[in-house]
């Protein structure tokens, strides 16, 4: 079994003329939580989106799961989610006229009704995110930004997942919301998913991270551990334009 539950090889991505990744090489440890780092522009949303089928690679391979051998890089969307990986994109993809329920509802593939998704996972996630359960019947879009983003992650691990994908969720909230987060992920860390992060915020990555990639003109310029990555203010700032 490889010690890597995703992996990226010399993966190229065009949008129409434009050619965006340039051999993204990256590896996410299977039961960690890997932070995808680097400025804007620099091609990570690109990268998760590529990883999901959104948009397809135009050379490389994206490799998922227990067999080394598994190549998603062909793959569609839905074949892609139906392995195991949940992916929040930055716009969280709330659907605002549906109630809290009913966008759980909706992704919990396996149920037909409320009453059919799994009691004890629905407790966990109303312990991970009070929120959620506060406003069950209430129209998602009356929620705040901090509690859509907390419905966009729930509905992502509404059912088991492997991997868990997630673009900028502390992007936008308040402080209290951003540590209520934290405690969120570390606590689904626990739970033994695996999770690539991206994000903008240096101390939320800095208290999750257990390794890091750091983006730059559409490749990964360097990766490592998170702890060593923050002890190097050198690195930072020559990588990030700034120091954590």
């Amino acid at each position: 079994m490889s010690a890597n539950l995703l992996e990226l090889q010399g993966v190229h991505t065009h949008i129409g003329a434009y050619h965006i990744l340039h051999g993204v090489d990256l590896a996410v440890p299977r039961g960690q939580l890997t932070m995808l780092l680097g400025r804007n522009g620099a091609g990570k949303t690109t990268t998760l989106r590529t990883i999901m089928g959104l948009w397809h690679a135009s050379q490389g391979r994206v490799r998922f799961g227990h067999d080394p051998d598994r190549d998603i890089t062909a793959m569609r969307t839905p074949d892609i989610a139906a392995l195991g990986i949940a992916y929040v994109p930055e716009t969280m993809g709330i659907f605002s006229d549906l109630t809290v329920k009913e966008n759980m509802l909706l992704a919990a593939r396996s149920a037909k009704n409320a009453d059919g998704i799994d009691d004890t996972r629905l407790k966990w996630i109303f312990k991970l995110f009070p929120a959620v359960e506060k406003f069950w019947n209430h129209p998602a879009g009356k929620l705040s930004g901090g509690q859509k983003q907390m419905l966009a992650v729930s509905r992502a691990i509404v059912e088991p997942r492997e991997l868990l994908i997630i673009d900028e969720p502390s992007k936008g909230l308040a402080p209290v919301m951003i540590n209520n987060m934290i405690d969120a992920f570390a606590e689904l860390k626990r739970s033994g998913v695996t999770i690539l992060l991206v994000e903008q915020n240096i101390n939320f990555a800095q208290r999750l991270g257990d390794t890091v990639a750091v983006m730059d003109n559409g490749r990964v310029v360097h990766s490592g551990s998170m702890a060593a990555f923050s002890a190097d203010a050198q690195l930072q700032q020559s990588l990030l334009g700034l120091a954590l």
